[in-house]
């Protein structure tokens, strides 16, 4: 009879076919996920004119599905820490793509409102509990990487937004935008089927027998013998609530991360729900603006699979802190008004570091955190950034209201990559202590 310590045995075993389907299926997940958050984007340009709303307006329409996100991210971290990730990942898919689906048929701003924050919710909850179970499967070697590619689904979520964007609108109008959300729901019994519950939940629910099963799949070459027990090496005792994210050290950890995380979500949604728009006002044609949108995903995706694969190497702290140094100089360029070939380099470096750099925190929390708080404090931290995300088009709004000179937009936009950048310096400093338990158990 033996006690199996399941992360020991991931951390050290071969990563293999089972570890890379939940990679897909994650990845399939946010792709879904990445197309609902930047449709929004591409369809602003057409709502300003149809329903004659002013761009403070357009920012607060917006801003409905990010209230949702917030309570969301909030509420299905911490359920799933109760029922389960796989239930969590579950229930917040269908959620979102069937609210996505119904906002096609919004005939006012108000009904639009309303099906974007349930679609918020369904957003909000999916992304925490994707990357806890993703992270809780990859081995610590390759941690980043695989959470970085997992997470690239949001930008070709992204680009296929875009994409379809500059095809279906011009043409059709927005609403089939939206009615293209129908279509994943199909993915809805494949998850339910291949998709693994998280081991540490079923471990701590006792359920040893379901638990060796997916372990097996993990590590075939490592049979179990009859009478072993499967555990996690982790401190006992930690509970699933907020107070538990501030101690063993990490209270200026978790602070600073919250506040990557607001700075960094506040330039994601703001670029993704005016850069179209301001780029058509500075005289860009609407197909360049739409190009905009895909170059600014194109370049998420690409920063967020070489950061993850930075900073297994050299340690994710210095990587985000590049990132958002990168971030706050591209984003003040952009105000330049520079040639479309630099444009859209600019704008690619500043997706690279922006929504690349949101995948690159996501992933800097599950590895703060042990198991059992892992969701509840990716959540959290969530939340947070989605408080950001609100204020994010809300105060696009209110300054393209007031008609600042093109440079003075974007040299204000940057200024939150550059207090993201000092809020990551606090945090590498910070880790420089001694190492407590709970940071080796996540680890």
């Amino acid at each position: 009879m033996r006690d199996i310590d399941v992360s020991e045995a991931i951390d050290q075993g071969p990563f293999g076919r089972f570890q890379w389907m939940v990679v897909a299926l994650c990845g399939a997940l946010l792709v879904v996920d990445g197309y609902d958050v930047f449709v929004a984007g591409t369809v602003l340009p057409t709502l300003i004119a149809e329903w004659g709303l002013t761009k403070p307006q357009a920012g607060a329409l917006q801003a409905w599905a990010l209230f949702g996100m917030m309570f969301g991210a909030l509420i299905f971290g911490s359920l799933a820490d109760r029922i389960g990730r796989k239930k969590g990942v579950a229930i917040s898919f269908a959620l979102f793509t069937t609210a996505t689906l119904l906002t096609g048929f919004s005939t006012s701003p108000e009904q639009f409102k309303i099906f974007r924050f349930i679609a918020g919710l369904g957003c909000g909850g999916l992304m925490p509990n994707a990357v806890a179970l993703m992270n809780e499967y990859a081995p610590k070697r390759m941690r980043g990487t695989t959470v970085a590619l997992m997470f690239s689904g949001y930008s070709v979520g992204g680009m296929v937004a875009a994409g379809l964007g500059i095809g279906l609108i011009p043409s059709f109008g927005w609403k089939p935008m939206f009615f293209i959300a129908a279509l994943p729901l199909l993915l809805l019994p494949l998850i339910l089927w291949k998709l693994p519950e998280s081991l540490g939940f079923l471990i701590r629910q006792g359920k040893q027998e379901e638990a060796q099963r997916i372990f097996a799949r993990i590590n075939p070459a490592t049979p179990l013998a009859p009478g072993d027990r499967l555990v996690f090496n982790e401190v006992k005792g930690a509970s699933a609530s907020i107070a538990e994210l501030f101690r063993h050290g990490r209270a200026t950890r978790t602070l600073m991360l919250w506040l990557s995380f607001f700075c960094c979500l506040l330039l994601v949604y703001l670029l993704s729900s005016w850069l179209p728009k301001v780029l058509q006002e500075a005289g860009y044609a609407e197909r360049a603006s739409l190009l905009s949108l895909f170059s600014l995903n194109f370049g998420g995706m690409a920063g967020a699979i070489a950061g993850g694969w930075l900073g297994d190497r050299f340690g994710l702290p210095k990587v985000v802190i590049g990132y958002f140094t990168a971030a706050a100089l591209s984003i003040a360029m952009i105000g330049f008004n520079p040639a479309p070939g630099l444009l859209f380099l600019l704008v690619f470096v500043a997706g690279a570091t922006t929504i690349g750099t949101q995948i690159l925190l996501y992933a800097s929390v599950a590895q703060l955190y042990n198991l059992s708080v892992r969701s509840t404090g990716l959540g959290w931290a969530s939340g947070v950034g989605r408080i950001g995300a609100i204020v994010g088009p809300t105060l696009g709004g209110v300054l393209l209201a007031r008609e600042l000179p093109l440079s003075q937009n974007f040299l204000i936009f940057a200024i939150p990559a550059a207090v993201s950048a000092i809020a990551m310096l606090v945090f590498a400093l910070s880790n420089q202590g001694p190492r407590d338990t709970t940071r080796l158990a996540a680890a």
